[in-house]
This record gives structure tokens, sequence and C-alpha cells, in this order.
């Protein structure tokens, strides 16, 4: 059985039957884990281990593990800083910043590789206009080539792991003030205006080998009237044709509020397969996870299913006890540890 083009959620720390047959559905390709997901080291690699064994090729397994606000699995884990901290330090010392940005991608990726996670969702490459809330210090910069620079660094550091990138919200989710988990967000620029500024990020990244991105729900009006993640223009015309991108494209989460405009569950994600996504989320929802299992007819592409095969993560270390233990390691977490670390926790 191939990977199926779902990516859905579970309920606690350990898989109840109503999980498995979840994740046994043909539809089924991946599990995002949340922080309920989470009790110790020992019960997330257990978990992890009883996932990818349940199928063939095994399902892959994610995770928003991002630093700041949005670090799922805190407990025995290093805490990474909001990445605005890197763009702060950039402003100083790019050289420095770059250096910082690579061993955060390496801690970060070196952790959730030896609890068993494939991959994470990150780096924002958002540029921080100063406007959107649920953005804000979770991306590195205001200006697009820091961006660039600080987010090819951490890609650098995950790839050391064995953990590819996948950059997030294209074409950009910073300009818009509404937060697409609880409201519609619309973005009125111009595409003149998004290329000089929002993409750059993004052109840049695929260029350096980015593995995947992931499509914002925000509407951009002047271009297309639905969110981009459903949207023909920016996913083929803008992302495949125009930027060159062959990598895997993700849908955020459909039981998003600022989704819930565009029909049901199973329409969403049809509309977001249609438009370009190789793989669609459904979060926090296990009524509408099962419903669109139930009545989506959808035949995932050979081209789909090797772009999903990349972005499977490859373990170095055999455990945290010898991870933590690694020179390597104690050097880059100390140095982490040093830029020093604030914000409350996002529990979206």
């Amino acid at each position: 059985m191939s990977l199926g083009p779902v990516m859905l959620d579970i309920a606690s720390t350990q898989l109840s039957p109503e999980d498995k047959a979840r994740l046994l559905h043909p539809l089924t390709g991946g599990v995002i884990l949340f922080t309920r997901n989470y009790d110790s080291v020992e019960q997330l690699t257990s978990l992890t281990a009883e996932i990818h064994a349940l199928r063939t090729p095994p399902l892959l397994i994610a995770v928003d593990h991002e630093g700041g606000r949005v670090q799922r699995f805190r407990k025995d884990f290093t805490p990474l800083p909001a990445m605005r901290k890197l763009g702060r330090i950039w402003d100083k010392s790019p050289r420095r910043a770059r250096h910082l940005a690579q061993q955060a991608g390496y801690v970060l990726a070196a952790e959730l590789s030896v609890c068993g996670i494939d991959l994470s969702f990150t780096p924002v490459l958002d540029v921080d206009f100063g406007q959107s809330s649920v953005i804000s210090d979770r991306a590195f910069h205001r200006i697009p080539q820091a961006i660039a620079e600080l987010a090819h660094s951490l890609m650098l550091g995950l790839k050391s792991a064995g953990m590819v990138a996948v950059g997030k919200h294209f074409p950009g989710h910073g300009h818009s003030q509404a937060d697409t988990h609880f409201e519609i967000a619309v973005d009125g620029r111009t595409f003149a205006d998004i290329e000089l500024d929002d993409l750059i990020p993004f052109r840049q990244m695929i260029g350096f080998g980015l593995a995947g991105i992931m499509a914002a729900h925000v509407i951009y009006p002047e271009m297309d009237r639905h969110p981009a993640g459903f949207s023909n223009f920016w996913l083929k015309n803008i992302l495949r044709n125009n930027l060159r991108f062959d990598g895997c494209i993700f849908s955020d989460d459909l039981s998003m509020q600022g989704t819930k405009g565009y029909g049901s569950i199973t329409e969403r994600a049809e509309a977001a397969l249609q438009a370009g996504c190789d793989m669609v989320l459904v979060c926090n929802d296990f009524q509408a996870t099962d419903q669109l299992l139930e009545t989506l007819q959808w035949e995932i592409s050979a081209a789909s299913v090797a772009r999903l095969a990349r972005m499977r993560g490859r373990r170095h270390v055999p455990s945290m006890i010898v991870l933590h233990d690694d020179a390597n390691f104690m050097l880059a977490a100390r140095e982490i540890n040093e830029i020093g670390i604030d914000g409350q926790q996002l529990l979206f």
C-alpha cells in the first residue's frame, strides 16, 4: 500500500483502536503530533515506532516544532529560541546569526529524529511586517534576504541530522493581520508587491534545495479569490512553473476556521489536491477526519508518492541519551541556550 494524500492526528499518547483504523486507511499517508501526544522521550519513541510499524512503506510522522512559542515537545528537549531572536543577532552579526541558525536546526532535528519523527514543518519563511500576531516572532526578520540566509542555515542544520526542511506559509502570511486558525485572512497587495518581498525567501530557498512547502490559507484577491492552498494560480502557475519547485506541497490544516467557507472537509481537500497539494492536513477534528476518509475519492499520483518519499527522516543516533552525551550536540545546545528563551507556547 503506497502512502495516501492525507495527514491526520491522533488522540493521545498511545494509539487507540480508532487511531489505528484511521492510520491503516489507504488515504492516510502521515501523522502530525501535538503536545497532547507527548509524555516522555521513551513514550514518544515507542509511539512513533508503533506508527511506523503499521504499514509499508511507513507513514510519515511530522510535528510543528519551530522554537519559541511553537515547540510541541519541551520536557527533556532543548528549549529552542523564537526565530526573531536569530534575526536580531543578524542585525549585529550576520555570520554569527547564520552559525546559530545552523546549530538550532541541528539540535531541533537531532532530538526529533532520535524519537522517530520524520519532519518538522519549519522554517517559517514569512516576512515580519509587524502586523501578524500569529506569525510575529516566529518569523526571522523584516528583510527578505535575512530570512533567506537564516532559513538556509537552519536547513543545513536540519540536513546534518537527517531531516529535510518545509518552508511556510507560501506565498507569505506576514502581511495579513487575521489568524487563519480562527478567521478568514485577506492580503490585498498586488502580485508585484508580494514578489518583491514575500517571494524572495521562497525563491532562494527553492534554489538551495528546499524539500517541502506549506501553503497559506490567506486569500490574495488581486490574484485569486481562493486561499493560496486552494489556488491553481499560486501552486501551479507560481510555485511549480515560475519558481520551479518540484518538492512536496502540503496544505495547512483544513480544519482551520480560515477555510470553513469553502465547503465540506472533503470539498476542501479536493480543492487543495486539485490545486496542486501533494498532501492535505486535517487536525483536531476527528469527525471531519472520518468524513474525509469515508468520502474522498483521490488517486495519488506517482509524482506525489515520490515527493512524499523524499520527506522521510534518517536517524543518525540511536537514543536521546547518546545524543545528549555527544560533544558536538552539547556545544550546539549550549550555544542555543545562550541566546535566551522567552514567549508563551501556542497550543494550536
